[in-house]
C-alpha cells in the first residue's frame, strides 16, 4: 500500500478516536481518501517511469519489422568510394546542408585530384584526415576560397525527426535526410552536428580557406564544440573500420611523424562514374520514417535483459541511422538509381 494512503488512512482513525462515542458511530465508516494529485514535475516523473516499463522493440526487431518504403538507396551522384588497400570507405555527401564544399569535392575526385594521397592524420579520439600538404598535386581550375557553410537557414518542409531528450550545444536536434542534425528554431538556422562518422573539411582560420582539398572524418568521442565552426559534408555509411583501427600518429595532433608511413589512397571516386557491377548496393533507413522513430525508442529504452535500469533518453550521436545491402528484389536499373 503506497505511504500517502497509509498516512491519509491512519489520519482518519485518528480523528474518529478523538470524538465522543456517539460522533464515532454517526462517523463510521470513514469514507475513501481521495488521491492527492501528483505536481507536474511528479507527473512528468511517473509518465517516464511508465514509458520506461512499458515494452518495446529492440532494434534488431525494429529493422526485421520495417517495411521497404521505410528505407532510400543512396543516390549515386552524391555518394563517395575512397578505395583504401584494406577495403571500400562510403561517403553520403549532404549537398542540401553544404552545397558548394560537395559541388567543390565531387569535382576534385573526379578530377583524380585525391588519387595517391595519403591519410596524414590519425588522432586518437577524435579524426582521421587526408589531403596534399605538400602541393604534390594541381588543385582543379574553379576550386578556390569557399563560402563557409557552417549552417543555412531552414528550408520550407524540411524533413526533421526532433529528439525529445534535448542536447547540450542546441536547442533542438534531430534527424534530417539520414544525417544527424540540429537547428535553432528562433534563430531559423540549422546545421549538421559532429557525430562519429561525420565528414567535414580541414580549414585555416580564414573562414573561406576550406575548399574541400583537405577532409576529416570523426572517429572518436563526438566534438561537437566544432559544430558552427567546420563545414560538414556528408557522413560514412560503410567502411568506419578501415578507418578508426588505424595507427595514431605520433606527431602533434595525431599529425603522422616522420618515421611513420602513412596509409595511401589509391582513389577517390563519385559513385555515379563508377560501372553499376562494380557500385556498393546500400540503402539507409528513412530518418523522417515510423521504423526510424521506433528504432530510437529502442535505443532509449533498451528493452534487452541485459538493461536492468532503462536511461529513458539519448543522445544525438547515439541513434544508429541502420545501413543495409539492398535486397536483391528491390535493387532497381543503374537508371533509376541516379533519379
Amino acid at each position: 500500500m503506497p505511504g500517502n494512503f497509509k498516512f491519509l488512512i491512519a489520519g482518519a482513525l485518528v480523528f474518529l478516536s478523538a470524538q465522543p462515542p456517539a460522533t464515532r458511530a454517526a462517523a463510521a465508516p470513514a469514507p475513501a481518501a481521495q488521491a492527492v494529485p501528483a505536481a507536474p514535475a511528479a507527473q512528468a516523473a511517473q509518465a517516464a517511469q511508465a514509458a520506461a516499463a512499458a515494452p518495446h522493440p529492440t532494434m534488431a526487431e525494429v529493422l526485421a519489422a520495417s517495411r521497404p518504403a521505410d528505407w532510400r538507396p543512396l543516390d549515386p551522384e552524391n555518394t563517395l568510394y575512397v578505395e583504401l588497400p584494406g577495403g571500400r570507405v562510403i561517403i553520403e555527401l549532404a549537398p542540401r546542408f553544404a552545397p558548394l564544399h560537395t559541388a567543390n569535392i565531387k569535382t576534385l575526385a573526379r578530377a583524380r585530384y585525391f588519387d595517391a594521397l595519403s591519410l596524414i592524420r590519425v588522432q586518437d579520439d577524435y579524426v582521421v584526415q587526408w589531403g596534399d600538404p605538400d602541393n604534390r598535386h594541381p588543385i582543379p581550375a574553379g576550386i578556390g576560397a569557399t563560402e563557409p557553410e557552417f549552417d543555412s537557414a531552414i528550408p520550407e518542409g524540411m524533413p526533421f525527426t526532433r529528439l525529445p531528450d534535448g542536447d547540450v550545444y542546441a536547442p533542438e536536434v534531430g534527424f534530417s535526410n539520414g544525417l544527424p542534425v540540429a537547428r535553432s528554431p528562433s534563430l531559423q538556422r540549422t546545421w549538421l552536428a559532429h557525430c562519429y562518422g561525420m565528414v567535414g573539411v580541414g580549414r585555416d582560420l580564414d573562414v573561406r580557406s576550406g575548399s574541400g582539398a583537405e577532409i576529416y572524418v570523426v572517429i572518436g568521442h563526438a566534438p561537437r564544440h566544432l559544430d558552427r565552426n567546420v563545414a560538414l559534408v556528408g557522413r560514412v555509411v560503410q567502411g568506419m573500420e578501415l578507418l578508426s583501427a588505424l595507427p595514431r600518429g605520433s606527431a602533434a595532433m595525431g599529425f603522422y611523424g616522420k618515421t611513420q608511413t602513412p596509409l595511401p589512397i589509391k582513389s577517390v571516386r563519385v559513385a555515379a562514374d563508377v560501372p553499376p557491377a562494380q557500385r556498393s548496393n546500400l540503402e539507409v533507413i528513412r530518418t523522417d520514417s515510423a521504423a526510424f522513430t521506433a528504432l530510437i525508442e529502442s535505443r532509449r529504452n533498451r528493452p534487452e535483459d541485459f538493461f536492468k535500469v532503462p536511461a529513458g533518453r539519448i543522445d544525438l550521436c547515439n541513434v544508429p541511422i541502420a545501413v543495409r545491402e539492398r535486397p536483391a528484389r528491390e535493387q532497381l536499373p543503374a537508371a533509376a538509381h541516379s533519379s
